[in-house]
């Protein structure tokens, strides 16, 4: 008997800021029996967006953002998609990522592989993050090469998001998830969007992470441009099949918008700098934050 999984994600404002929303949720439906999107209230018309793809796998759940509680919204907002989920395993998308068909049979097959091993709680996949267009990515400590996207929805184990919503942690204590590594590819394009759409973000981001004025300040000194960082590679793979036409359409607005190179003066980008060294000569990440541990 095969194993039952959901996809689930959470999504507000999805015209404004330009999500490839209906390719990443179109990039989950091969390898999910359901699709639970959580469109929260919102200033354009997402719900439509959604309804529009017309998938008898897709469940619809209504929600209003409460920006009070700060970046904890966005855990909050994942846990509601994540509690209506109806089967045994959920993978886990955010609007600003599409799952890259090569992989996603694995994702599926890892599922079942697993199923039966109390001890694999999550599934970990591997990232590429776009930064000032879909020619460059970012690989750097700055940008997680690897993060949890799939659980276990057992509830005793009680995994919910953590934080901002980048990962996940067990029970009360936040304790770390039990992970197994899956050769599949997340993309992650919200850096790649044109500056228009990356305004309207700094402007909600502002809301919900109550930027310092020194923080304000060097947002709005970029201008159109985001700031240059180490790490920045070229790309020379392929993007998800579903997101083709998304890209297409907004290839040319995304491109040459990285501001110059700027000396490294401090401690810290002295020590970012010898360890993303470190990296590229070994393949290794010393000291790198996870949400889970490998098993």
């Amino acid at each position: 008997m095969s194993v039952g999984v959901s996809g689930f994600t959470f999504v507000r404002n999805a015209v404004l800021l330009d999500f490839p929303l209906e390719a990443s949720i179109r990039s989950l439906l091969p390898i999910c029996d359901e699709v639970v999107v959580n469109v929260g209230r919102s200033d354009d018309d997402t719900l439509g967006v959604v309804r529009a793809i017309d998938e008898p796998k897709i469940r619809i759940v209504e929600s209003t953002w409460d920006l009070s509680r700060g970046r904890s919204v966005l855990a909050d907002q994942t846990d509601i998609a994540l509690q209506a989920c109806r089967h045994p395993w959920a993978v886990y998308i955010q609007a600003d990522e599409v799952l890259h068909e090569s992989g996603a049979p694995r994702v599926r097959q890892a599922i079942a592989d697993n199923d039966a091993d109390p001890r694999v709680e999550a599934l970990v996949l591997k990232y590429h993050h776009f930064y000032g267009g879909f020619e460059t990515e970012l690989v750097a400590r700055s940008a997680y090469r690897r993060e949890v996207r799939v659980v276990r929805r057992d509830p005793a184990l009680r995994i919910h998001s953590y934080c901002d919503a980048q990962g996940f942690r067990a029970g009360p204590a936040d304790r770390r998830v039990r992970a197994r590594l899956v050769d599949a590819e997340m993309f992650h394009y919200g850096w790649a969007r044109p500056s228009a759409a990356l305004d309207r973000k700094d402007q909600e981001d502002e809301r919900i992470y109550a930027w310092s004025e020194a923080e304000r300040r060097e947002r709005l000194s970029r201008g159109a441009t985001l700031p240059w960082k180490p790490g920045l590679r070229p790309f020379t793979g392929t993007h998800p099949a579903v997101a083709a036409s998304w890209i297409a359409e907004r290839r040319a607005a995304a491109a040459g918008r990285i501001g110059p190179r700027r000396p490294r003066r401090g401690v810290k980008e002295w020590r970012h700098a010898a360890l993303d060294l470190v990296e590229r000569m070994t393949g290794a990440r010393p000291f790198e934050f996870r949400n889970y541990r490998l098993v």
